[in-house]
């Protein structure tokens, strides 16, 4: 009859895959009672507990092959006594009525950045930021138009942009409003107004919002201008910086819990 290697695991390696310290101590108690009876009863049989980046399914696997293991027993119980299997037979019960280890999902996460002048056509009349190009994303993406951004999971998302505006209107002071949109409704109380003043002068709009979205969902940022001078600028670079793009925007589900 083939003998398994001994499993010799240690607490650090169980807390790799368990979120409760109940949880280490009945598996602590099951292994050390499999050790100890396998060499006789269990043939051909191997826990691969052992492994610091096991997860909550390879738990699972883990109690189902514990299982199996108590299959043979029953078969062939060989010098096991009894009170070592009524023991492996109650912590495996145990087992089965604890809640499953957590699991962890990847964070959802998107860049976007414009390349492009934006200009209203019209003063007094919402518009929505657009973007050209995707840096980096997962979970994250751009729709059609291209001022709308989904998301694919339901989370709070932390949402952070720069948008550059330019006066192009002489010298008098303009204005110009930004706010939050989600599936085509406004955001309570989610604008602020920048005031600029003087030709061709410069300011940049820049803060976060915390929203919380949906699978399927999308959210837009939106402008309205008092002068259509007042325009969404970029840059070309030049030999000593990079462009400038007239909007940046970030967004990533990393403000709220991430277990399921």
């Amino acid at each position: 009859m083939a003998v398994p290697p001994r499993l010799n695991l240690t607490r650090d390696q169980f807390a790799s895959f368990l979120q409760d310290f109940e949880q280490i101590k009945q598996f602590e108690r099951l292994f050390a009672t499999v050790d100890t009876i396998s060499t006789t009863t269990v043939d051909d049989i191997s826990i691969a507990a052992g492994n610091a980046g096991a997860d909550a399914n390879e738990a699972l696997a883990q109690i189902a092959r514990l299982a199996d293991a108590l299959e043979l027993l029953d078969r062939a119980p060989a010098s096991a006594t009894t009170e070592q299997v009524d023991d492996l037979q109650d912590q495996i019960a145990a087992l089965q009525q604890t809640p499953p280890p957590k699991e962890f999902i990847a964070p959802r996460f998107g860049s976007f950045y414009d390349t492009t002048d934006q200009t209203a056509a019209v003063i007094n009349t919402a518009y929505g930021m657009t973007f050209d190009t995707t840096d980096l994303s997962f979970g994250v993406t751009r729709g059609s138009p291209t001022s709308r951004i989904y998301v694919d999971r339901a989370n709070i998302y932390n949402i952070q942009f720069s948008a550059q505006f330019i006066n192009t209107s002489g010298g008098g002071a303009h204005r110009v409003w930004v706010w939050l949109r989600k599936n085509g409704t406004d955001v309570t109380q989610s604008a602020t107004v920048i005031r600029i003043q003087g030709n061709n002068t410069e300011n940049v709009a820049a803060w976060n919002f915390l929203l919380q979205m949906n699978a399927g969902d999308y959210f837009e940022l939106m402008w309205e201008v008092d002068d259509i001078g007042v325009q969404l600028h970029a840059d070309a670079a030049t030999g000593v910086h990079p462009a400038v793009p007239s909007i940046i925007l970030t967004v990533t589900d990393n403000v709220s819990s991430l277990e399921v």
